[in-house]
């Protein structure tokens, strides 16, 4: 279990005292921190059987970081979850690493994101979309049925196969959706990747705006810079289904506030993600 952290004083003794308590217990606990300067070292010290290994805050990297943490871990398989992800029962380990015991093509499993108490209504709405009671399995097969979706993917809360992973190289440096990419890797490679709703967290953000104007700005360069690793798959109506979906849900429930809101919302997530596709192709196109 590899839990990557960055000021996480308030939130990691909880955390780990969860994941200690798991019916399937991990073999091994790594906190790869960056450089926090709020206690989180002396938080992680009160749990004796967790490693903890401190980087330099500018030598973070979403991709190269946890190929770093995971290649530092034993076991068959190994387990991501950030330091704001809450486990909602002990069987959470459990049920995560349940679909590649039944199935040995499966290389990656996330759980499901249930919204926090505090996320706003819209947030729990997008939740609850994009992570349904559900399970998946994709592989190179359900392209034409999923498009991008059938990299879905999120290390918030998931599981990779290790021989899997080793065979396919690992993560790459990339700041953001290093976990999509590994997933499409591994459907080219032959793998299927896997959603389980059973393995539950509590996890959520009310961002601002501008936090998710900035957010998707990554994202959009992203997938203009890795569109060939995505095999050119089609991102044509996901956004639309979602923005209708949350929206009518919030009229039915007269949340009018909510519904301005959540415009303003798509309008930062859409502008966002044209900017940074934008900028990748000014940046690809100069080389």
């Amino acid at each position: 279990m590899v839990v990557p952290t960055l000021n996480a004083a308030r939130e990691l003794d909880n955390l780990l005292g969860l994941i200690e308590a798991q019916t399937l217990r991990p073999l091994d606990i790594l906190v790869v921190d960056s450089s926090s300067e709020d206690g989180t070292a002396a938080e992680a010290a009160k749990h004796p059987g967790v490693r903890f290994v401190r980087i330099e805050r500018k030598d973070f990297n979403h991709g190269s970081t946890r190929d770093m943490a995971l290649r530092r871990t034993a076991g068959d398989f190994v387990c991501f979850l950030t330091q704001d992800a809450v486990p909602a029962s002990e069987r959470y380990l459990e049920r995560l690493v349940a679909p590649m015991l039944a199935d040995k093509s499966i290389a990656l499993v996330s759980g499901r994101q249930l919204p926090k108490a505090d996320a706003r209504r819209f947030e729990q709405l997008v939740r609850g979309f994009n992570y349904p009671d559900t399970s998946s399995i994709r592989g190179k097969s359900d392209l034409p049925k999923y498009g991008i979706k059938t990299f879905f993917a999120s290390d918030v809360c998931s599981c990779y196969r290790r021989s899997a992973y080793e065979a396919c190289g690992g993560f790459d440096a990339v700041n953001t959706n290093e976990d999509m990419l590994m997933a499409a890797r591994f459907v080219s490679a032959g793998y299927r990747v896997a959603y389980e709703p059973e393995a539950t967290v509590y996890h959520s953000h009310n961002l601002t705006p501008k936090e998710q104007y900035v957010r998707n700005r990554a994202v959009g360069r992203f997938l203009e810079e890795h569109a060939r690793d995505l095999m050119f798959a089609s991102e044509i109506g996901e956004g639309g289904k979602l923005v209708k979906n949350v929206s009518l849900q919030l009229l039915r429930e007269g949340r009018l506030g909510e519904f301005f809101a959540f415009g303003l919302d798509c309008v930062a997530r859409l502008s966002g993600n044209r900017k940074g596709r934008s900028d990748a192709r000014r940046d690809l196109g100069g080389k």
